[in-house]
């Protein structure tokens, strides 16, 4: 029997000279990797940017400049619903830092657009046209955009993300970021796989859009006359691979074709009963529930009314009985003072607040703090203009000494006692309290007999105390950060207070909780902060001149530009924090860790880092002239162009480091005996001495002199004129 010769179309032919790696290959298989080479060209488009930007960044020779206002946007928009620290205040990055991180978003936004524009109108994006995969509707043409938005965007993303968003939220998970992103990786993946049925394996996306994938490479078979693919009838005369590869196209096809599952929207046309009754129903629900709302309404307003005319009807009758005239006892003013706090009306709390400054009596002013300190919170605002109104008054007046002066200052220091008492009382609930240019410290020309603001160990999360006189005011233990509704740390709820542009002269806030707060060109100088808690705390253009900062936690801190004159760092964590252009000049920093840490252009003249961990720190173009840096570890660290005049680097570990550039005129390099007197200082173990330059090249440095080059040579580092 003679074998029936199979005739070809055009089209076949043309298939023939497709790549062959696309057709030997599942549909599956092509199709999974046209959505890997899709996902993987948006994130490259993005992530590329950033890491140049994040590189520049790190460099010295680039000025500084604010973060643009869209990242900031974009940054607080991403941290709430990932439950990320909000970063509060703009902090400053380098100008092609700033084009390199705004290309990073817009780059792959413009990019998927693109590819979805390309999906909807031709029905392949680059990746799927060469590896021959196809989407197409139920008429076999491109799905036209409003699809494809559809199918990418609602099908293949939100809904698997929303449900790994709600399983990780609403869980022990929550905040892991690296879990959630775990479980949103995992859904996409088992939404793209779809579930087998009798339509073929279509996934979620391609139900929810109406769309199918074909195999481009083979077009789909015409139908004969009983709606059976003539590829069926043709399927005995063929060789087995393409009979597989027709009954695949075949099913396709079928399913295109078949009505028997209709859709929703389907559905909906066929009993647009369906749609009136849905419409009737919305209808008479929002008529309900605006008749009830509209009542609840009504009956609130009207209880208000009546407590209101209450109270101002008590309001009245308090007034008239501590009217000088009324004729009352002080036990009777007493009463009706304290009945007064409890009103809980704001007439009540501003006539308390004027009694406050104009009552002689001690014992009537004392009933007076405790009626407002009964109010609580709600007394801040008239509180705080009062104390602004009188601090006003004393300036004007001017520094000399007259019973004027005397009067106000005493009527200042009565409002400042006032707001002490209410806040610590209040502790835990200052989220929000705006205490923003009050006067709470000490001014320079005030006496021994001034106000002094003493809050020790209570919780001040969430209070604004910006650009607020807080001088001498002892916060010993106290916290000025709190978790949040959702009681986890490091979350975008948290409560922080706001200490920019405070001043904070010889303030003492020892143990206090200060991570992440802002503190923004606030003047710390002569604080006492040690054991203080700064960790991630925002500190640009801060005065922290001699200020004590003993074995305080300042890790991711960032301190551009700040002023840590003659401060106190010892034993201090400094590690990973940014200190650009800091100002440390005589700083003693002995046993400091200050490990990958950003010390660009930072002076140090003068400064003792004795033991210090300066390892993988960036040193780049930083001024360490005639700074004490015996046994500190400089392992790898970034030291191109640093100023090393006159420095003392006996038994310093250069391990690794980039010196290119450096200035050693003066460095002392050999190791020399060990004082006696400076036996306290615990120098790290190098190994041996032999260690402490080998296979650091010094070819680049600059003025090294004979007697340097002597030691560099014979303890194995790098430099030409080593023999």
């Amino acid at each position: 029997m003679a074998t029936p010769i199979v005739r070809r179309s055009s089209n076949e032919s043309s298939r023939s000279k497709e790549p062959t790696t696309a057709n030997s290959l599942p549909l599956a298989t092509r199709r999974f990797a046209a959505w890997a080479a899709e996902i993987t060209l948006v994130v490259a488009s993005g992530l590329i940017p950033f890491s140049i930007g994040v590189y520049a960044n790190s460099r010295s020779d680039f000025n500084r400049v604010p973060l643009n206002p869209v990242l900031v946007v974009t940054e607080r928009a991403i941290a709430r619903p990932l439950a990320l620290p909000v970063s509060y205040g703009i902090r400053n990055v380098a100008w092609p830092t700033n084009f390199l991180w705004t290309l990073a978003l817009f780059t792959p936004v413009t990019l998927s657009w693109w590819q979805l524009y390309l999906l909807g109108k031709t029905g392949s994006t680059i990746p799927k046209r060469r590896l021959g995969v196809r989407v197409v509707n139920e008429q076999g043409k491109p799905p036209g955009l409003g699809a494809v938005v559809i199918r990418e965007g609602i099908g293949r993303w939100a809904v698997p993300t929303s449900i790994a968003y709600f399983l990780w939220r609403y869980s022990f998970a929550f905040p892991n970021l690296g879990l959630f992103t775990f479980l949103a990786v995992l859904m996409v993946l088992g939404e793209g796989m779809g579930l087998p049925s009798r339509r073929g394996r279509r996934a979620l996306h391609d139900q929810l859009a109406g769309t199918y994938v074909t195999d481009a490479t083979r077009p789909l078979p015409p139908k004969n006359e009983d709606g059976k693919s003539r590829s069926q009838s043709a399927r005995g005369n063929e060789t087995d691979e393409w009979q597989e590869e027709n009954e695949q196209v075949a099913t396709t096809s079928m399913a295109m074709s078949s009505n028997t599952s209709p859709t929703l929207w389907r559905r909906i046309q066929q009993n647009p009963n369906l749609i009136l009754f849905g419409v009737a129903l919305v209808s008479m629900t929002a008529v309900l529930a605006t008749l009830i709302g509209t009542q609840v309404y009504i009956q609130t307003q009207q209880t208000q009314r009546t407590t209101k005319q209450i109270n101002s009807q008590q309001f009245l009758a308090l007034v008239k009985q501590l009217s000088p005239n009324s004729g009352a006892t002080n036990e009777e003013r007493r009463s009706a003072i304290l009945a007064m706090g409890s009103l809980n009306d704001p007439q009540a709390i501003q006539f308390l607040v004027d009694l406050l400054i104009n009552e002689t009596n001690p014992t009537l002013l004392d009933t007076t703090q405790q009626a407002l300190a009964s109010v609580g919170l709600k007394a801040i605002p008239e509180l705080k203009t009062k104390n602004q109104f009188l601090a006003g008054e004393i300036e004007s007046v001017g520094n000399s000494a007259s019973p004027e002066r005397e009067l106000r200052q005493k009527r200042l220091q009565i409002n400042q006692g006032t707001i002490n008492k209410i806040l610590a009382v209040s502790s835990g609930q200052t989220n929000g309290i705006d205490l923003s240019r009050t006067q709470l410290g000490r001014s320079g020309s005030e006496g021994s007999s001034s106000f002094n603001l003493v809050l020790e160990n209570v919780d001040l999360s969430g209070v604004k105390f910006k650009s607020a006189n807080l001088n001498q005011a002892s916060f010993k233990g106290s916290r000025f950060r709190g978790v949040g509704e959702d009681g986890r740390w490091d979350t975008y709820d948290d409560t922080i207070a706001n200490l920019s542009q405070a001043q904070l002269k010889q303030a003492n806030l020892t143990d206090a909780n200060l991570s992440r707060v802002l503190m923004n060109d606030s003047d710390l100088s002569r604080a006492t902060l040690n054991r203080a808690n700064l960790s991630d705390a925002r500190l640009v253009d801060a005065n922290l001149s001699s200020t004590q900062l003993v074995g305080a936690d300042m890790h991711r801190a960032v301190l551009e530009n700040a002023s840590l004159t003659g401060a106190d760092l010892g034993d201090a964590k400094l590690n990973e924090a940014n200190l650009y252009a800091a100002r440390l000049g005589r700083v003693i920093a002995i046993g400091t860790i200050l490990s990958h840490a950003n010390l660009t252009k930072t002076d140090w003249q003068g400064a003792d880092l004795s033991g210090a961990y300066l390892d993988h720190a960036n040193l780049s173009n930083a001024n360490l002239s005639a700074t004490r840096l015996t046994g500190a570890v400089l392992r790898s660290a970034y030291m191109e162009n640093a100023n090393l005049r006159n420095a003392d680097l006996s038994l310093v570990d250069l391990q690794g480091a980039n010196v290119a550039g450096a200035d050693f005129q003066g460095t002392i390099l050999a190791p020399s005996k060990q004082d006696p007197a400076d036996q306290f200082v615990q120098t790290p173990d190098t190994g041996s001495q032999s260690a402490v330059v080998q296979g650091v090249d010094f070819s680049q440095a600059k003025n090294l002199d004979a007697k340097q080059l002597a030691y560099i040579c014979t303890q194995g580092g790098i430099h030409p004129r080593c023999p």
